[in-house]
């Protein structure tokens, strides 16, 4: 094993896994700057010094070979993970301002970034946080976002995540002013002769109730004489006794100790997906986003 890797050159293994990757060797000599007879030879080098073909050529078509998609499963994630840690090191050692331009929704920002930011910046002292907190869901790489912190089941397709929390817990709260006069609801069909707070999500749609889980989840439209659009409204309202709020236990901690709400139909509860930090590809990362997630991470654990 270990003269076998003395053998090979790591520029030639990545100058393959470019080829792998972008299916087209004009594609990969552009990504890494070289010439393609330069690359040409990186290829042969290491199909000479593994004594395998990894790479079919015709002059109009290339293909990857079983032995070249088993390398590049092997060796793709390890190189990742070499490049990420060096340029995490470079990050940490050079004095200029790594920018991060981050969307993230309300809740996000109050739960994980606000308890973490002095640790993180302790940390990453050159990372300069750009923060844009919305519901709206964006596109990150059309409005120039580096990565995205929303929960698990709202992240776009195509974008490699990384989870910040355990899966999260939902409840159905009340203050005791207005269950004092309105009653408690004991289980779904119950809510439809109670006032439900109405909170309108990112997209513009009013967030379903889903109450219960698996085969016994129930999912609400909620109905009542008050509609919001973030979850600080819909708690104000809530507190005053207007109606009942479906929101994140985590979010209610402290209102739910302190008496100021309580929880309805906690047989009801439902167990929904955790937040995640989102970007593009793995190649886009940059070292201060997982540095982030990280910071996040050992936060959350040690709250719960």
């Amino acid at each position: 094993m270990k003269g076998d890797l003395e053998r090979i050159s790591i520029s030639d293994l990545a100058a393959f896994i470019e080829i792998a990757r972008h299916g087209s060797m004009r594609a990969a000599a552009l990504e890494l700057g070289l010439s393609a007879s330069a690359l040409s030879h990186a290829l042969k080098r290491l199909e000479d010094r593994l004594g395998v073909r990894l790479v079919n050529r015709t002059t109009r078509a290339l293909s990857i070979t079983v032995e070249g998609r088993e390398l590049e499963r092997y060796a793709a994630t390890g190189l990742d993970t070499i490049g990420e840690g060096l340029a995490a090191i470079r990050a940490r050692k050079q004095s200029e301002i790594q920018m991060l331009k981050i969307s993230l929704s309300h809740d996000a920002a109050r739960l994980l970034l606000w308890p973490v930011l002095w640790s993180f910046q302790q940390r990453w002292p050159n990372v300069h946080l750009d923060l844009v907190i919305e519901e709206r869901l964006v596109d990150l790489v059309a409005e120039g976002f580096d990565g995205g912190i929303r929960y698990g089941d709202r992240v776009p397709e195509g974008m490699v995540g990384l989870e910040l929390t355990h899966p999260l817990k939902w409840v159905v709260v009340a203050a005791p002013s207005y269950l004092q006069h309105a009653g408690r609801p004991e289980n779904p069909s119950d809510l439809r002769r109670h006032v439900c707070i109405e909170n309108r999500i990112g997209d513009g749609s009013i967030y379903r109730w889903e109450l219960g889980d698996g085969d016994r989840m129930v999912k609400v439209i909620p109905s009542g004489m008050l509609r919001v659009s973030s979850t600080d409204s819909l708690l104000a309202a809530t507190l005053q006794g207007l109606g009942l709020a479906y929101c994140l236990e985590l979010r209610v901690q402290d209102e739910i100790s302190s008496g100021a709400l309580e929880v309805v139909m906690p047989d009801w509860a439902s167990m929904g997906a955790p937040f995640m930090l989102y970007y593009p590809t793995r190649r886009q990362s940059l070292p201060g986003l997982k540095g982030l997630a990280e910071v996040i991470r050992t936060q959350m654990i040690d709250a719960c």
